[in-house]
């Protein structure tokens, strides 16, 4: 989506996409679909598997005893890191893909998929940004797909947070609507609007600027 908005703001000629897959974990339809995409807006693009730059990190560190979220996180600041390279190189801008759940939920990895030069979706619900995404031209096989961090084979959003973005998106919506807690949780359950609450409150730190003393 934000591909998609990009080459239509800016022109094709000023957009540059990096295909980033890691063997075995990437699936190949993924690579197909974000190559498909290059392909549709005429965008220059570039393809680097990751794995070598991750097998460098997981002989020096013991990856092997980590928690597979720890060793994920570590696949998006890497990628993170090779997006900002090419910026540096070629004086040009990264484009953050976090939308309004996402960031109010704190699902990103700080300083990896959570870092940008630009956030051009953050003001939308997720599914807002699948209407807009149909709006685009996105072609309907990536819409259609299980929303995933591709951080380790069989990933999804959805598993990962406890909860549907249908009904996170319901719930912060009315939250932001100033709905009061009896009410929500007698409509989504209290288990649900506890666990948004936690994960508002948890991802604070990720929406603010690292505290500073006073001078």
């Amino acid at each position: 989506t934000v591909a998609f908005l990009a080459a239509r703001a800016l022109g094709p000629d000023r957009v540059f996409a990096l295909l980033l897959p890691e063997a075995g974990v990437t699936p190949p339809e993924d690579v197909e679909d974000a190559r498909e995409v290059a392909s549709i807006l005429g965008v220059e693009s570039a393809e680097m598997d990751i794995s070598g730059v991750l097998g460098g990190y997981f002989e020096a560190l013991p990856a092997a005893g980590a928690p597979r979220v720890v060793n994920g996180n570590l696949k998006a600041r890497v990628r993170m890191t090779i997006l900002y390279w090419h910026a540096n190189l070629l004086h040009r801008l990264v484009l953050g893909t976090g939308n309004r759940t996402e960031i109010m939920l704190g699902y990103s990895t700080k300083f990896g998929d959570g870092a940008a030069d630009l956030l051009p979706i953050a003001g939308l619900f997720k599914d807002e940004v699948k209407d807009l995404a149909r709006s685009l031209g996105v072609p309907d096989r990536i819409l259609e797909k299980a929303p995933t961090a591709g951080l380790w084979p069989g990933q999804t959003d959805e598993e990962e947070l406890g909860i549907t973005y249908q009904d996170a998106d319901a719930i912060l919506r009315s939250l932001e609507e100033g709905r009061g807690s009896e009410d929500l949780a007698a409509e989504f359950g209290e288990d649900k609007l506890a666990l948004i609450l936690r994960r508002i409150e948890g991802a604070k730190h990720k929406r603010e600027l690292p505290p500073t003393p006073e001078g």
